[in-house]
């Protein structure tokens, strides 16, 4: 199976434009080869937090009618937003939409980072997924951080980690280039990351959205200042 990850540069608070870069890019992966596509920490809006929590319009559900052109691009997405939940906080949720646009499982964020753990509600329970006789984990961000979470993955038949994640300049290269791959080598699994490049939120995204293979070989990485899709051969 190809599978891919897409980076671009958010336009701040707004779902639509989001969609349709990701949509966009989703079309690009599909006429590669690619059967997934996984995209970065709150692609929807931005890591916009301030503008984001203020306005509950911005929260989603996975039968949100913002999303349809994504769940009808013909690839299965992995699409990381702000969720509303059944209490007052909302949730930095994953949701996996299978090519026909059906929902195949969601994920919140289980590890918050000091900043937003006033703001949001913390998953309680992993996120795990089967498509095309591939299994998945999944992990958002500072979750990555937190090898129990990642050793279960591994432990319950995992072949591939996906990270929807916002690394920015600066110390954040140096994060993700010692995270991500040592998840691969350690775990013997392919670890596919998508991160942000350009501006988003307080922080300048670093790009290098990447595909390493089980052993912790780089397989495939995107530039550091351009929208695009990286893809690689898993399972």
């Amino acid at each position: 199976m190809k599978i891919a990850a897409g980076q671009f540069t958010c336009v701040p608070a707004d779902v639509a434009a989001n969609v349709r870069q990701m949509t966009a890019l989703a079309d690009q992966a599909r006429a590669q080869g690619a059967e997934l596509v996984v995209f970065p920490e709150l692609a929807l809006t931005g890591y916009e937090l301030e503008g984001v929590l203020a306005d509950p319009g911005l929260w989603v559900t996975a039968e949100d009618p913002c999303l349809d052109m994504v769940r009808r691009s013909g690839i299965a997405t992995v699409v990381n937003c702000v969720a509303a939940t059944d209490g007052p906080r909302p949730a930095i949720e994953t949701l996996v939409f299978g090519a026909d646009g059906e929902l195949l499982t969601s994920y919140r964020k289980q590890h918050l980072v000091e900043h937003e753990q006033a703001a949001f509600a913390a998953g309680q329970h992993d996120g795990r997924f089967e498509f095309g006789g591939v299994r998945f984990a999944l992990a958002t961000c500072y979750d990555n951080h937190f090898p129990d979470l990642t050793v279960r993955g591994s432990a319950d038949g995992c072949q591939v980690h996906l990270a929807s994640s916002l690394y920015g300049t600066g110390g954040g290269v140096d994060e993700l280039a010692a995270i991500y791959p040592g998840i691969a080598k350690d775990l013997n699994m392919y670890v596919v990351l998508a991160n942000h490049v350009g501006p988003v939120g307080p922080w300048t995204g670093c790009g290098r959205s990447s595909v390493w293979a089980p052993g912790g070989a780089l397989v495939s990485e995107a530039d550091t200042e351009t929208a695009m899709v990286v893809m690689a051969d898993v399972g």
